[in-house]
């Protein structure tokens, strides 16, 4: 999985090197794209604990943070580099940072 992420400490934002459509049909051909969405904002989020049997309910992100996850594409890769290479390619990989993650299947 590839979590798409805000960062700070990057370049701004600029619109007109947003290419991810271009980047979904490419990862689309490849047939290596499975799933992947936008999220909305961390001022949407609502975050649920359990503690001592009670249920905990607060609005906002789960950490307090300047850097927040912004959305996410499932993607089947080869290995490591092939998904190293997928997520650079992603747009957002030049004003943010995208974070690989392996999927870690239940088993049930």
């Amino acid at each position: 999985m590839l979590f798409i992420c805000s960062d700070p400490t990057a370049p701004a934002y600029v619109a007109a090197e947003d290419n991810i459509v271009e980047w979904g049909a490419e990862m689309e051909v490849r047939g290596v794209a499975r799933h992947g969405d936008r999220l909305r904002p961390v001022e949407d989020a609502t975050t649920v604990r359990v503690r001592g049997g009670e249920v905990v309910v607060s609005d906002g992100p789960f950490a307090e943070t300047k850097e927040w996850i912004a959305g996410y594409d499932v993607i089947a890769w080869a290995d490591l580099d092939e998904a190293i290479e997928v997520a650079s390619k992603h747009p957002t990989a030049r004003f943010g940072k995208i974070e690989i993650r392996p999927v870690w299947p239940l088993g049930l």
